[in-house]
């Protein structure tokens, strides 16, 4: 263990974010929580605790899998059936779609005063959104919506900075980063893996038909990937975060290494 890593663990413990009760998990677009933190958000389900899938654009742009002669207004309707059933496949059926449209056409702030709203309504613990600190990420709607729960989840504390966002303020513990390059906590996921691939490939056909090349590739990527983050956490299957709890979304760099 490094130097820095020592002093922050010693003078700054990061709580395990199982241990939390209310979890809120933002997507960019339908399918995107499934595949970034499916089996977690299943684990968690099961074993009691509240989670909310909130999911910020319709996908409609995404017609490249889609049946031919689909329109952007019905791939819209369809990706929304198919996040609803995917969700109860891993045992969710709180989700919430604020149907911004796919591909950026938004305002950055309307996307930050929907989830300052979203998370004053919810009051989650532990929100969980795709990492913005990713250099290969070149998705707007990921970067956008992932930089707009870090900044919500540090500033929901403050009930003055909370109106300006026009929304209540809330108590939220920790933010948990998924499709990240830099995990810190690692969930084992078990049998979950399995609901996960289920929810995506069983569910999520507009955009994984089974005769495409992402329905080959991405299970093996997640089975892949499953197992390496549970070699970290001496297991067989585990998913990987970013975590930042409110001690270390402010004044410490050194959290970064």
């Amino acid at each position: 263990m490094s130097m820095i890593r020592f002093i922050l663990k010693k003078a700054a413990p990061m709580e395990r974010i199982e241990h939390y009760q209310r979890f809120l998990f933002i997507g960019p677009h339908p399918d995107d929580i499934e595949l970034g933190a499916g089996a977690t958000a299943a684990k968690l389900a099961a074993s009691g605790k509240t989670v909310r899938f909130l999911i910020v654009t319709d996908g409609r742009f995404g017609l490249e899998n889609a049946p031919k002669g689909t329109t952007c207004q019905q791939l819209v309707v369809i990706r929304k059936k198919e996040t609803i059933a995917a969700s109860a496949a891993l045992g969710i059926t709180d989700v919430v779609f604020l149907d911004f449209s796919d591909g950026g056409q938004y305002e950055r702030r309307q996307v930050l005063n929907s989830l300052a709203k979203a998370v004053g309504e919810f009051q989650p613990d532990v929100i969980l959104a795709p990492d913005p600190d990713v250099r290969s990420e070149c998705h707007k709607d990921h970067l956008v919506t992932g930089q707009a729960a870090k900044e919500i989840a540090f500033f929901s504390a403050f009930p003055q900075i909370a109106q300006c966002y026009g929304a209540k303020s809330a108590d939220v513990k920790a933010i948990a980063f998924f499709m990240t390059a830099r995990p810190n906590q690692y969930i084992r996921t078990g049998r979950f893996l399995g609901r996960q691939l289920d929810a995506l490939f069983s569910n999520h056909l507009s955009q994984f038909p089974p005769s495409s090349s992402e329905a080959k590739a991405f299970p093996t990527y997640l089975r892949l990937r499953s197992f390496f983050f549970g070699i970290r956490r001496f297991c067989l299957h585990a998913e990987g975060f970013r975590v930042l709890d409110r001690m270390h979304m402010h004044c410490l760099p050194e959290t970064d290494n």
